[in-house]
C-alpha cells in the first residue's frame, strides 16, 4: 500500500495493493501491518455502504464528539468526487477541503480523520460507495455542514441532494464541538 499525505493533517489517499491476472481483480483494502506501521486506526466498529446515481452529492457529514470517527471510504463501483473538510479548532487547516476522484477501477480509498466532514458526488451513471468507520452510528450525534458552504469546486451547481443535507447549516455557523467534550451516550 502507498500513503499520501493530504493537505488536512492525518488524512490520507491510499492506493492498494492489486493483483491483476486473467481471471480479473483482486484488491487488498486493508492491512494491519501497513496501517499500523503508519500510525493509523485499525478497529472499525461498523461497516456499510450506499448506493448512488448519477449527480446525486451526499454531505458533508460527520459524527459530533464522543462518538467522532475515523472513516475509510472507497468507491467499489462507480466513479465519485470525494470531499474532505477539516473541522478541527486546533488544526492548521480548518475549514480547508481535498478532494479525490475515487473509483472502482483505481481502486484508490480515503483515510479520514476525527473531525473531519466528509461528502461526495458522483460521476458515473451509479456508484456503490463503502464506508468502514471506527464507531458505531449514533443518531444524536449525527452532524453536518451544507455542502455549498465550502468553496469547493463541485462539479454541478444543481446536483440530487436530499432535504436533510440541503437544510444543513453553513460551516460559519457551525456549533463545532470537536474541542468541547458531549455527554450524550448512545
Amino acid at each position: 500500500m502507498r500513503l499520501r499525505k493530504t493537505c488536512i493533517p492525518g488524512c490520507f489517499e491510499i492506493t492498494p495493493y492489486i493483483q491483476r491476472d486473467h481471471r480479473g481483480v483482486f484488491v487488498k483494502t486493508f492491512n494491519l501491518d501497513a496501517f499500523s506501521n503508519h500510525g493509523l486506526e485499525t478497529f472499525y466498529a461498523e461497516e456499510y455502504y450506499s448506493c448512488s446515481n448519477r449527480r446525486v452529492l451526499r454531505g458533508l457529514h460527520f459524527q459530533n464528539p464522543p462518538r467522532e470517527h475515523t472513516k475509510i471510504v472507497y468507491c467499489a463501483a462507480g466513479e465519485i468526487f470525494d470531499v474532505v473538510v477539516d473541522l478541527r479548532l486546533h488544526s492548521p487547516a480548518y475549514g480547508q477541503f481535498e478532494s479525490f476522484v475515487l473509483d472502482g477501477r483505481a481502486r484508490n480509498t480515503v483515510y479520514i480523520p476525527p473531525g473531519c466532514a466528509h461528502g461526495f458526488y458522483v460521476f458515473s451513471e451509479y456508484a456503490v460507495v463503502v464506508y468502514n468507520v471506527t464507531t458505531v452510528y449514533c443518531p444524536e450525534l449525527d452532524g453536518g455542514i451544507r455542502w455549498d458552504s465550502v468553496d469547493i469546486p463541485w462539479p454541478d451547481k444543481n446536483p440530487i441532494i436530499s432535504e436533510r443535507d440541503k437544510n444543513l447549516a453553513p460551516l460559519a455557523d457551525l456549533n463545532n464541538l470537536f474541542n468541547v467534550f458531549n455527554s450524550i451516550k448512545c
